[in-house]
């Protein structure tokens, strides 16, 4: 496989998808309020998103191996632009939690592919293509404040990023289905490699995956916990303004894309074990700021720190687990899709819950909960990454 079209396929992907997530945390207030929405409701659809990608990463890590990835991602882009499409035109939220379901799974076998034929096409120099893969999503994640920004400066509804995200996707859809043809013709009549479909069994009993589910699953409950509920934490518990609130979420997702820029030099210095675990303390000093030092520069910094440390941790683990068994690359990537979107699940879905009985503020406190369990398990996966 050419390696340059597979790349702008995936990074470009993995920018969209990044800007995906984000903006559900983002529109979130506007969405509720359109939709008549409340706080459980709201953390149903987050939590259904999670389903969703449980689902897919079980699916794509299954199954992905059977098909050529060129075409497979070309027709999933081309889902999710449908799928957005329809969620833009909706009237009342029931559907929304069906059509959530139905994103998370695109969304997440989309990921397993591109986790699997980087970490594969670019052995060599695994680590750093591992974290610009994850920096393109960050940087969507970034750009995503600021796109909703600007689009409300043309007309204040939710429904315009979508439907504007929705459109570029279905270009990148496009692109991917060409690259793919051109890929065929010059590959044809060559021997292709053997397709199987791949088990979890084996893997999942190994310790040093077990713990790389659990980090994950730290990692999904607060990087996402704080997307999805930051905005909505900032503007109606702290009463910050909706974009004081978004600009101060972009210091969260701003120190996300300069840690997976940086880490990969990081290590030139430091090991891979000492770097997570060193990211994953930084994380856990971020989180708790957000609660402990409720001002616009505490609440900045404390986000820019959680970003720093987040950023280059998902990405260090993931190519740690490739490294060792490169051959189960969506098996890995399944399962760290499967601990993070459980983990969104859970902090997601408790945040919303408790925010029916307590202030929001308080319910925030889910958050720096994850923290404490995503330190915990670094720390374990280090010490198997050290010694395996």
């Amino acid at each position: 496989m050419s390696r340059v079209p597979a790349t702008i396929v995936i990074f470009a992907g993995f920018f969209l998808i990044g800007k995906l997530f984000i903006l559900w945390g983002i529109l979130l207030p506007d969405i509720a309020d359109d939709l008549a929405m409340s706080e459980v409701i709201s953390g149903a659809l987050f939590s259904l998103f999670s389903v969703g990608m449980m689902l897919g990463a079980v699916i794509g890590g299954k199954y992905a191996s059977r098909y050529e990835y060129m075409p497979l991602l070309a027709s999933l882009f081309a889902m999710n632009t449908v799928l957005l499409f329809l969620v833009s035109l909706l009237s009342s939220w029931q559907w929304f939690l069906v059509l959530a379901v139905l994103i998370g799974v695109v969304s997440s076998t989309i990921f397993t592919i591109g986790h699997t034929l980087i970490a594969r096409m670019y052995a060599e120099k695994r680590f750093m293509m591992m974290g610009l893969m994850d920096f393109m999503f960050s940087l969507g994640t970034f750009a995503a404040s600021f796109f909703v920004t600007l689009l409300y400066l043309i007309e204040e509804s939710w429904r315009i990023p979508i439907q504007v995200l929705a459109g570029v996707m279905i270009v990148l859809s496009c692109y991917a289905f060409i690259a793919a043809r051109s890929q065929a013709k010059i590959t044809k009549g060559q021997p292709s490699e053997p397709k199987k479909t791949l088990t979890f069994g084996a893997i999942i009993k190994q310790p040093i995956f077990i713990f790389l589910g659990l980090l994950t699953f730290g990692y999904g409950a607060v990087e996402f916990g704080n997307a999805n509920w930051f905005v909505s934490y900032a503007q109606n518990g702290l009463g910050f303004s909706g974009e004081q609130s978004r600009n101060l979420l972009a210091c969260f997702t701003l120190g996300m894309v300069i840690s997976r820029l940086t880490f990969p030099f990081l290590l030139r210095f430091v090991s891979v074990h000492r770097l997570m675990v060193i990211m994953a303390t930084a994380s856990l000093v971020g989180v708790f700021a957000l609660k402990l030092m409720p001002t616009l520069y505490g609440i900045g910094a404390g986000n820019f720190l959680l970003g720093l440390g987040l950023g280059g941790l998902f990405p260090l683990a993931l190519s740690a687990a490739m490294n060792i068994d490169s051959d189960n690359g969506p098996v890995l990537s399944g399962i760290c899709i499967i601990g993070n979107s459980t983990g969104v699940q859970v902090a997601s879905f408790s945040t919303g819950l408790w925010a029916n009985f307590v202030p929001l503020t308080t319910a925030f406190w889910v958050i720096p909960l994850g923290g404490c369990i995503l330190w915990l398990a670094t720390v374990g996966y280090s010490r198997k990454v050290k010694y395996h």
